[in-house]
C-alpha cells in the first residue's frame, strides 16, 4: 500500500469503487472492491495531494501491541495475525468462498489458502452440520 494513490481507485462494472493496482511482492494484479469502512477511511485523506500515511511493519506491530494491552487481549498481535484474522473471521466465517479469499490474499493458488485456512472451514462445516442435525431432530 506504500504506492497507493487516488488513481488506483476505479469505479467498476458493478458501480462500486475498487482498488486496482499491481502487487509489489508478486507483481500480480490487486482487484478488490472497497467496503464502506475503507471508503470512510479514504475520505479522510486527500490522496491527490499526498499518499496515505505509511507505517513500518515494526511500528504497525507496536500499535497492535498497544491495542492488545488496552483491550486486554493476551495474544501477541502482529500484522500477519491481523491478515489471518481478516481472512478467517471476516471472510470465511461470513461465508465468502475459499477461492475469493485466496484471490484477496494474493495467494498464487488456492492450495496455499486451503493449507492455512482448512481448519476454519472444517469448523464452519461442523457448525453447519450441527445446525442441520438440530433441524432434522425436530
Amino acid at each position: 500500500m506504500e504506492e497507493f494513490k487516488r488513481e488506483h481507485l476505479k469505479v467498476e462494472f458493478d458501480g462500486n469503487i475498487w482498488i486496482k493496482m499491481t502487487r509489489k511482492k508478486t507483481k500480480g494484479i490487486v482487484s478488490v472492491p472497497l467496503l464502506q469502512p475503507a471508503k470512510e477511511i479514504l475520505n479522510k485523506y486527500q490522496l491527490d495531494k499526498k499518499p496515505l500515511p505509511i507505517v513500518s511493519n515494526q511500528k504497525f506491530n507496536s500499535y497492535l501491541k498497544e491495542i492488545a494491552e488496552i483491550t486486554g487481549i493476551e495474544k501477541r498481535l502482529t500484522h500477519h495475525i491481523a491478515r489471518k484474522t481478516f481472512a478467517s473471521t471476516v471472510l470465511l466465517y461470513n461465508e465468502v468462498p475459499m477461492e475469493i479469499v485466496s484471490e484477496l490474499l494474493g495467494h498464487s493458488n488456492m492450495a496455499i489458502t486451503q493449507v492455512h485456512y482448512g481448519k476454519i472451514v472444517q469448523k464452519k462445516i461442523s457448525e453447519e452440520m450441527s445446525k442441520l442435525s438440530n433441524k432434522l431432530d425436530k
